[in-house]
């Protein structure tokens, strides 16, 4: 049986406008779904979580499952020829996909399934929280741009594309080496499924 905690899709936009100045900001917005699964033991609720999780590539599913998009709004100006960074308002949208069990389990079973459980959405609110660092990143990054000789404000612009590209490159970086730790022989994964389909 092959399970994965997370699969972690992401999209980012931008949007530059040339609407009256405004300050920087983000917000994010969360929407939890969950699946239900059903089964006597933790070995059974683990294939239910196989079969049912969300879709983790082609062939898999995973346990859990963190999904973001970022859509900035941008608005840059010019003043004597000089452009500069009016607005960058980002916003975050998290989406969190957790198993929930539907069926009456033991006391044994429902000790076991709640730690299993607070480990995923640790795991999976770890992602969120990376991506919000990333959206605090990439406002630093922008906000307050400034460049001369740029009365189109197109280079402005095109530079903070490219420092958003670059940020959510690096955070992206940090989001896969988070799971390789967690996911590795031994890491906190395995011991997570280990301690829940114990006999």
């Amino acid at each position: 049986m092959r399970v994965a905690v997370l699969a972690c899709l992401v999209a980012i936009g931008a949007v530059c406008g040339s609407a009256p100045a405004a300050s920087a900001g983000t917000r994010v917005l969360v929407m939890t779904r969950t699946y239900d699964i059903t089964g006597t033991t933790g070995l059974a609720l683990m294939q239910a979580m196989d079969r049912k999780g969300p879709k983790h590539g082609f062939m898999t599913h995973a346990i859990a499952l963190t999904g973001y998009t970022v859509d900035w709004d941008l608005d840059a100006g010019q003043d004597n020829g000089v452009c500069r960074m009016r607005r960058a308002n980002g916003t975050l949208n998290l989406f969190y996909t957790f198993p929930r069990v539907g069926s009456t389990a033991t006391p044994a079973l429902q000790k076991r399934w709640t730690r299993f459980f607070a480990g995923v959405r640790r795991h999976e609110e770890t992602h969120g929280r990376i991506a919000r660092e990333m959206m605090r990143a990439t406002e630093r990054s922008i906000s307050g741009l400034r460049i001369a000789d740029d009365r189109s404000c197109y280079k402005t612009r095109r530079e903070a594309q490219r420092r958003i590209k670059a940020t959510y490159a690096a955070y992206e970086a940090k989001q896969l080496a988070f799971d390789a730790r967690e996911h590795r022989d031994g890491g906190r994964v395995e011991h997570l499924v280990a301690a829940l389909i114990k006999p």
